[in-house]
């Protein structure tokens, strides 16, 4: 198993006393440290740093870890200047991008969709088409495109990323579509579901629908504390700030863990013995320094899985 970190690129991270030096300066620490991945998360409704321009700067500071979105949405971006982009960045990691992508939620994403002049009923049917249009313009360099939704009767030349074929492209969503769509066409799956059952379900749909490798990964909210009724608390002013909903509502969509680090491992395990094998980790608190104070704890996590892992071979 492979873990990874999302970056606190927020604007209430960062008025509350992050930099954007100190987030490069801790995608450093957590590669020192064992993480595979280091990833930024994307939004027009919640202010953040834009995170392809993040990821290019994180990708210039470190040497081995992937650089990832969780998850970038197409919809907010024009298809083929974000591939010019992705491929870019793609060549500055030297192959080390992983490219998350979803078609945004309802009840949260209608508005961004409405700024980004793009239909939310068609979501999914435009994210296919942009995935699609990318893999072509990496590949060769077609005169045209005619999707569902997108139709383009000339494309310009397109730079060609690091790797053959271009960066991985993970889809983040466990819906029934969304699992067959994984299947059919994307590399990886990126959910949150709350029950290990139902990430377990959701994969065996996959594996069963798909004849191609596809990466299990998970993305989980976390926060370590000896005491669970105040990591809670924390929990809960992030789910507020965050999504304006509590902590209650959110659990039930979200995997999300509080509690001491031999808790926080019993879950990250329960996952991976439902098949996940790469978890991307958030940490789920607000307060100044919180991400780098967690640091060490999760790192205690990777190793306790590490050996587990280990002993079980």
């Amino acid at each position: 198993m492979e873990f990874g970190l999302l970056l606190p690129a927020g604007q209430a991270q960062l008025e509350a006393g992050g930099t954007l030096r100190a987030l490069v300066a801790l995608a450093r620490e957590a590669e020192r440290l064992g993480f595979a991945s280091i990833w930024a998360g994307d939004s027009l409704s919640r202010p953040r740093i834009e995170p392809l321009t993040l990821l290019t700067a994180v990708a210039q500071a470190t040497e081995r870890v992937t650089v990832g979105t969780a998850v970038l949405l197409p919809a907010h971006r024009n298809p083929v200047q974000t591939a010019m982009t992705l491929a870019s960045v793609d060549l500055i990691s030297e192959g080390r991008l992983a490219v998350g992508v979803g078609a945004g939620f309802p009840g949260f994403s209608e508005r961004e969709f409405e700024l980004a002049g793009v239909a939310f009923r068609t979501r999914f049917s435009h994210l296919d088409d942009v995935v699609t249009l990318w893999r072509e313009l990496w590949t060769g360099q077609p005169q045209s495109f005619h999707g569902k939704v997108l139709h383009y009767d000339w494309l310009p030349p397109a730079v060609r990323p690091a790797r053959p074929g271009g960066p991985p492209i993970w889809l983040g969503g466990a819906t029934p579509a969304a699992l067959r769509r994984t299947a059919l066409r994307y590399d990886g799956w990126l959910p949150y579901p709350p029950d290990p059952a139902d990430y377990a379900s959701g994969l065996a749909t996959i594996r069963a629908a798909s004849d191609r490798t596809v990466t299990p990964s998970l993305f989980l909210t976390v926060y370590v504390d000896p005491d669970p009724r105040r990591g809670r608390r924390v929990l809960e002013d992030y789910a507020q700030a965050t999504y304006r909903r509590p902590l209650a509502q959110i659990s039930t969509i979200q995997a999300t863990v509080t509690g001491p680090i031999s808790q926080v491992a019993a879950t990250v395990r329960r996952y991976a013995e439902a098949g996940a094998e790469h978890v991307l980790l958030r940490v789920g608190s607000l307060e100044p320094g919180a991400v780098e104070q967690q640091l060490p704890l999760l790192a205690e996590v990777i190793a306790g899985e590490r050996k587990l892992v280990g002993a079980a071979t």
